[in-house]
């Protein structure tokens, strides 16, 4: 008899990827295609949705091609993208704005009165990061978008109830409610959009589809009419089940375009003061949640030093000169796409405070990831206990620099899996039913926390530059 195959569909910053695993875990075929966002200015970031549309397609293609029957299919996304489409058909009418653009900051500050009731409300503090202020944008400035809401066919909300819909051949049925709780729209307690907040950012609620859970009949595969889609989520939370079930003692660290720290609480909603609280995951059950630390600037931090200082080879380099420079002489200032938690400012400065060479300025942006990491796993332990171990996954994780100094500095053992792609793996083991024989991917690299007193120093270094500069944004 076949093993059971399932079709995961990972839709990221810099590329869409489609993965067959088989029921335990075993990859069966790939397909990948590279996908950039357009940055016109510093607060800007999109992607052309019909390329983006094509490049998850073709990745789908690739992996079929040879691939075992599917028993099911499931989509992971950037969660907090958005897309306008028509109705009738699904065809995209404007650009998917991405959830590092900051375009409708100005619109966000002019709701701060009603921060507190934002917060409490959906679990997330008002930013211009979330979609609900980028979608009022594309009513206000997109003719296609505001011609289609006169005629009464718009489609609007989170880019995965979008993609969902093309992928099933036509329009959204449905939003997961984990990426429509990243439009800051939906309220935690009713897992639904809320009159309220609509109300507070001027939106109408008929184009947005339904909020549905994670697991759900989405429709069937155009491109495998025999499968269902049957699982839509975000990529961050489909990462925390790459390896198995989640573990209340782990912090779960995925560092790509941007890094999040997650914490499982079960059936728990913690509510936090500086912090983002929300589902992980709806099955046929209760709902799961997690209470989450988010740094916008982590492979964009990076990706903006290459451009900067014209280091096209950035990437090959970077491992070297973290070996060579046990700390860096410089800090950095990691404003880029914004300050994430537990600061909250949409207009951080970005720059280095003193000089270095450039391979131990290129350590400074490492370093600064590595801080806004830690200084959210201190923030979770106001929460939660202490986590006794750490699992370091997506493309950062591969940089064996970061891992140390984030086991040196957060004191606790960094466990970074032999596959750190973890948000198809994910997306396979809940497609599966959660099986408890999934394969762990393989035995992890670990390292172990070392006394490491000049990056203890550069931290508190960075966090007075940090709280000198707040008050300025």
């Amino acid at each position: 008899m076949n093993e059971p195959a399932f079709l995961s569909i990972d839709q990221g910053g810099h590329a869409s990827r489609a993965f067959v695993y088989g029921a335990r875990g075993r990859l069966l075929a790939r397909g990948e295609r590279e996908i950039r966002a357009r940055r016109p200015d510093p607060t800007r970031a999109e992607y052309e949705a019909a390329e983006l549309w094509s490049s998850i397609a073709g990745a789908v293609a690739a992996a079929l091609d040879g691939a075992p029957a599917l028993r099911a299919a499931g989509l992971a996304t950037q969660r907090s993208n958005v897309a306008c489409w028509d109705r009738e058909n699904g065809a995209p009418l404007g650009p998917v704005l991405s959830w590092q653009d900051r375009r409708a900051w100005r619109a966000v500050e002019e709701l701060r009165p009603h921060e507190r009731l934002i917060h409490e409300r959906t679990g997330l503090f008002l930013t211009p990061h979330y979609g609900a202020s980028k979608l009022r944008w594309c009513l206000d400035n997109l003719p296609d978008v505001g011609r289609a809401h006169e005629e009464g066919r718009l489609g609007f909300g989170p880019m995965a109830a979008w993609l969902a819909g093309r992928l099933a051949g036509g329009p959204a049925r449905g939003a997961d409610v984990v990426n429509a709780s990243r439009t800051q729209l939906v309220a935690l307690k009713t897992r639904d959009w809320d009159d309220d907040l609509l109300a507070l950012f001027g939106l109408p609620k008929g184009p947005l589809p339904p909020v549905v859970p994670n697991i759900w009949g989405y429709g069937a595969l155009a491109a495998a009419p025999a499968t269902p889609l049957a699982l839509v989520t975000g990529d961050q939370n489909a990462a925390l089940f790459a390896y198995g079930e989640v573990d209340g003692q782990t912090a779960y660290v995925n560092a790509g375009t941007g890094a999040f720290v997650l914490r499982a609480t079960g059936e728990r909603l913690v509510r936090p003061q500086r912090l983002l609280s929300g589902v992980l995951h709806h099955g046929e059950g209760a709902p799961e949640y997690a209470l989450e630390g988010t740094v916008n600037g982590a492979g964009s931090a990076l990706a903006w030093f290459a451009r900067e200082y014209g280091v096209g080879d950035l990437n090959e380099r970077l491992p070297a000169w973290l070996d060579a420079v046990p700390a860096a002489p410089a800090l950095f200032l990691n404003g880029v796409s914004g300050l994430g938690s537990p600061f909250w400012a949409a207009n951080f400065p970005v720059r280095f405070e003193g000089r270095g060479s450039l391979a131990e300025l290129a350590v400074a942006v490492v370093e600064s990831i590595v801080f806004m990491l830690v200084v959210n796993l201190e923030e979770q332990a106001r929460y939660l206990p202490p986590p006794e171990r750490i699992r370091l996954t997506g493309g950062l994780a591969n940089l064996n620099g970061l891992a140390q100094r984030l086991a040196d500095l957060a004191g606790v053992p960094v466990l970074r899996p032999a596959e750190v792609e973890a948000t198809a793996r994910g997306t396979a083991f809940l497609l599966a039913g959660r099986p408890a024989d999934w394969d762990a991917g393989g035995v992890p690299d670990v390292f172990e926390p070392r006394s490491n007193p000049a990056l203890a120093a550069n931290y508190a270094r960075w966090r007075k530059a940090v709280k000198r500069e707040l008050p300025k944004t």
